[in-house]
């Protein structure tokens, strides 16, 4: 039963061991035993370990119908109620949310709440986080300069976006679902020192986009619901704000994939900043103008805008910025 608790599978098997019910427990993969009062569809995820005395057991997840090992996470349809289902896609669709003007208008939430949406027209959807900073994660960044540093079942230490990612869409993400540029670059200058390059000059375009755009598509076919096979979606989030020097790379990247892809198979969403000044309480539009001709120089034409401000936008401020950005109203 979905709701059901571990606490009684455990003292069965510790009965069928021979073994004290207290030598018996589920323990993530660095270590720390879990309650027994937790449910099953929460405890039954990768890298748990069964420890029944001395024995230890490395678990894995069966399909009920097709009895295949799924190297992924249980799903979780049971809590939240069952979703509508589609047959997989051919090809995974992505969708890329980049941000504009400033930091911190909720491009995590933004992604999220998109995967929620998708999910509920019944399809399985996976999320990438990218960082353009040059650590190689944010286990070593100040709380105070970064935010706290969400940890993954697999001990990776990653930006708290992907803990909203796992929220939200019942997830068990890895740290490769987490890209930093400290994470590709060191990647690239290992294959250089292998000669994997064959004596070929490294720079950024090719190799750097094309060991980006490898790496999201090796993970977005990874799936993290707990079934079997690639999802039908992938979501993108790409830190920072579009101009950027540290964000160009993927900029470029993301411009490149879309065409290795198909057009057809990718959409942007662009997040801004619509500031309200004055007594009167007028929008201005002009950041949100002038971001989009960043992206859309860098070569990123977004498909929709999502505008943060402090009051609902008027009819003729959406209609201005459908006409300067060349998005349909």
């Amino acid at each position: 039963e979905s709701g059901a608790t571990v606490g009684a599978f455990l003292d069965e098997l510790a009965a069928d061991c021979g073994v004290p019910a207290s030598s018996v427990s589920i323990s993530t993969a660095s270590g720390a035993s879990l309650s027994r009062s937790m449910t099953h569809s929460l405890a039954w995820k990768p890298g748990r370990v069964l420890r029944a005395g001395e024995a230890t057991m490395a678990v894995s997840l069966v399909t009920a119908d097709s009895a295949e090992v799924a190297n992924s996470a249980p799903s979780s349809h049971g809590r939240r109620g069952s979703m509508p289902r589609r047959a997989n896609a051919k090809t995974t669709k992505y969708i890329v949310v980049t941000g504009g003007v400033v930091s911190g208008l909720g491009k995590g939430v933004t992604a999220s709440s998109l995967g929620v949406l998708m999910r509920a027209a019944g399809y399985r959807v996976t999320s990438i986080k990218i960082d353009p900073y040059l650590n190689i994660d944010a286990g070593t960044m100040s709380p105070f300069e970064h935010g706290e540093v969400f940890v993954l079942d697999d001990g990776g230490e990653a930006d708290l976006d992907l803990g909203n990612y796992e929220r939200f869409l019942d997830l068990t993400l890895t740290r490769d679902h987490n890209i930093t540029t400290g994470k590709i670059y060191q990647h690239c200058l290992e294959k250089e020192r292998r000669g994997d390059y064959l004596g070929k000059t490294v720079q950024v375009v090719p190799h750097v986009t094309d060991a980006i755009q490898e790496w999201i598509e090796k993970v977005s076919a990874v799936p993290c619901d707990g079934e079997p096979g690639p999802p039908d979606l992938c979501i993108i989030e790409l830190g920072g704000t579009v101009g950027d020097i540290e964000s160009m790379p993927y900029v470029e990247a993301l411009r490149q994939f879309q065409f290795r892809i198909g057009r057809d198979n990718i959409l942007f969403f662009h997040v801004s900043l619509v500031p309200v000044l004055g007594a009167v309480g007028e929008e201005k539009t002009k950041p949100t103008q002038h971001s989009v001709q960043n992206l859309r120089a860098a070569g990123l034409s977004p498909d929709f805008l999502v505008c943060r401000s402090t009051q609902p936008l008027s009819l003729s401020t959406k209609k201005k910025l459908a006409l300067f950005c060349h998005v349909p109203a």
